[in-house]
């Protein structure tokens, strides 16, 4: 790999580790923001849904505009915004203050400091052959922050309490604005294909059949994301785990599926990527199937947290590389904008369906039955895509 490459890869990990890290640790936030303020988990799950829903909605603009215009101004602007929700969070009294903070605010942030810039501007420099191993290991920092961040906010929120853990969460995200400078890349020659007008990439890809697959598959990995993400601290929790063992079970997510990203990705650049994420989403179903079969202890929530981590972002950086290798670069940030959106849709769904279920049950239970129906339709959705670079791509090679 070239000396760009290089830089440019260590500055998406740590801005991945950052932004990604923390956007994870919201779980261990839910019990301690929902008693403190008086609001119901449906709540707290609502405004990390609408925080999701937006991130995904605003991805397509945010991706088009870092594929004009380049990813450091679109980073630079989303860590801002994303420092100045978490401050506001922390000044939060009631569930308005919540839906600006963590649901505005961050929403926009996340799209501009997201996997998506950084794989966009890391996938215009490497070449095919080796991105499923490059987008693994953005995607795996990204895994890597959870694993700090989840205990070591739980950590933060013993010794000094919610509100000033979240000051100090603004003030680290905001400092990361200054890595951008290294995701510069010159985008004249505007990635990887020939010529293509926006208009002519966005309809090439809507009368794509495996595009609209992808995307439609894509959903239920943001629903399973969110929800565990939003709800599993407090799930262990109402079966007796400690909060300690919790946030580790969640860090334990997080260091595994950097050995899943590196795993998969790598078996994606010698098989069809959507073959390995077929097999990625029956693993999911198989997992959330067993965890309801087990009794819920500390021990139980860290071998979970193991096998779900295996398998948790692994279908990024494959969703992505078929993106690129099927598309080409050119538009790559957008194209997988609105594939991502599509996630963050399943987060919503998600997010806010946890609580909608356990305010109306008082159990997740039914909302793990949703997870691993859903995981079963994933598999078999990716199966019948076709993963093979289209004509124009292969004509210009």
């Amino acid at each position: 790999m070239t000396r760009q490459l290089w830089i440019m890869l260590l500055c998406g990990v740590l801005i991945m580790l950052a932004s990604n890290g923390l956007r994870l640790t919201f779980g261990v936030f839910l019990r301690p923001i929902s008693m403190d303020l008086e609001i119901g988990r449906q709540i707290f799950g609502l405004v990390i849904a609408g925080q999701t829903l937006l991130y995904g909605l605003t991805q397509p603009v945010a991706g088009m505009i870092a594929d004009r215009y380049g990813a450091v101004k679109v980073i630079v602007a989303g860590t801002l915004f994303y420092a100045l929700g978490l401050w506001w969070t922390s000044l939060s009294s009631n569930a308005f203050d919540l839906y600006i903070s963590i649901g505005l605010l961050i929403g926009l942030g996340l799209s501009g400091a997201s996997q998506v810039i950084v794989l966009g501007a890391v996938g215009k420099v490497v070449p095919n052959e080796r991105r499923g191993l490059v987008f693994g290991t953005v995607i795996a920092s990204g895994s890597l922050g959870m694993f700090f961040f989840v205990p070591g906010a739980q950590g933060l929120i013993d010794v000094f309490g919610w509100r000033e853990t979240l000051v100090i969460c603004a003030i680290f995200i905001a400092l990361i604005s200054f890595l951008a400078i290294g995701l510069r890349v010159n985008t004249t020659g505007g990635g990887q294909g020939p010529a293509q007008s926006l208009r002519e990439a966005i309809r090439e890809a809507r009368t794509h059949r495996g595009y609209i697959l992808l995307a439609t598959g894509f959903f239920v990995c943001g629903f399973h994301v969110t929800f565990i993400s939003t709800h599993f601290p407090a799930f262990l929790a109402d079966n007796g785990v400690s909060t300690t063992a919790a946030a580790y079970a969640m860090g334990v997510i997080g260091l595994c599926n950097i050995i899943g990203a590196f795993a998969f990705g790598a078996a994606g650049d010698r098989f069809h990527k959507k073959n390995v994420l077929t097999l990625i989403y029956l693993l999911r179903a198989v997992i959330m199937t067993i965890l309801l079969l087990v009794p819920i202890n500390d021990v139980t929530a860290i071998i979970f947290g193991a096998c779900m981590g295996l398998v948790w972002l692994a279908t990024v950086p494959l969703t992505s590389g078929i993106v690129a290798q099927v598309f080409g670069t050119r538009h790559f940030s957008m194209l997988f904008g609105v594939v991502f959106m599509s996630h963050q849709i399943g987060g919503f769904s998600g997010a806010w369906l946890g609580g909608l279920i356990y305010d109306a049950t008082g159990s997740y239970n039914l909302m793990w039955g949703v997870s691993v129906a859903l995981g079963l339709t994933a598999a078999a959705l990716h199966w019948p895509i076709s993963d093979r670079p289209l004509k124009r791509l292969a004509e210009a090679a």
